[in-house]
């Protein structure tokens, strides 16, 4: 069981908050995050902020678990942050994907929300790499089914991420290709074995 100080609290959980907080509060709505809340020396609105800095999309369950909060807490923070403008969401599918409001276009909130499911982000990473990659191809790469590939890839497709009219091809490649360099730590180790090899292709910082 993990140690607990004075006031009962987790002291994993206690660090977990206070280390994304250090990020939220560099955020330009830090001050939206803390404010109103009912629990002002709370560290979990500033810790959410930064939580969605660092992994935007993350659905409420991730955010949740990764950050050790109640559900009824993630629940009520960040409502009053959807509230004060400081985060936005969409649904996508069966979840709702979080993000700092502002900051992406929609496009690219339903990009992040692709490259947070393994299969779908492998796939984009496989033809980053390889754009000559066949499906068969990619299902080993993978480690999917080639249904499985056909059935994303059909998804990818209508989300315009993927054009499936000569083969597979990645649409838009330079925008995925940021996001998934830029937040390659909140991925997985082929990102960042991406991100490694894709150093000299990101010139500047668009935003």
């Amino acid at each position: 069981m993990a140690p607990e100080d004075e006031d009962g609290v987790d002291e994993s959980k206690r660090a977990t908050l206070r280390r994304f907080a250090a990020l939220g509060a560099a955020s330009p709505l830090a001050g939206l995050a803390s404010a109103g809340t009912v629990d002002s020396d709370s560290d979990a609105p500033d810790a959410i902020t930064g939580y969605l800095a660092a992994t935007p999309g993350a659905h409420f369950s991730k955010i949740r678990d990764d950050l050790q909060l109640g559900t009824g807490e993630t629940q009520h923070h960040l409502r009053r942050l959807e509230n004060t403008g400081v985060v936005e969401s969409r649904k996508d599918g069966d979840y709702r994907r979080y993000f700092p409001a502002g900051r992406f276009t929609e496009y690219e909130q339903v990009a992040l929300g692709y490259l947070r499911r393994a299969t779908p982000r492998g796939m984009v990473i496989a033809l980053l790499e390889d754009p000559t990659l066949t499906a068969g191809e990619i299902a080993d790469r993978v480690d999917v089914s080639r249904p499985a590939v056909s059935g994303y890839a059909r998804q990818l497709d209508e989300a315009g991420l993927l054009s499936r009219s000569d083969g597979y091809t990645v649409e838009q490649p330079e925008t995925l290709l940021v996001l998934l360099v830029r937040y390659a730590d909140s991925f997985d180790e082929d990102a960042l074995r991406l991100a490694a090899q894709a150093d000299d292709l990101i010139a500047h910082d668009p935003r």
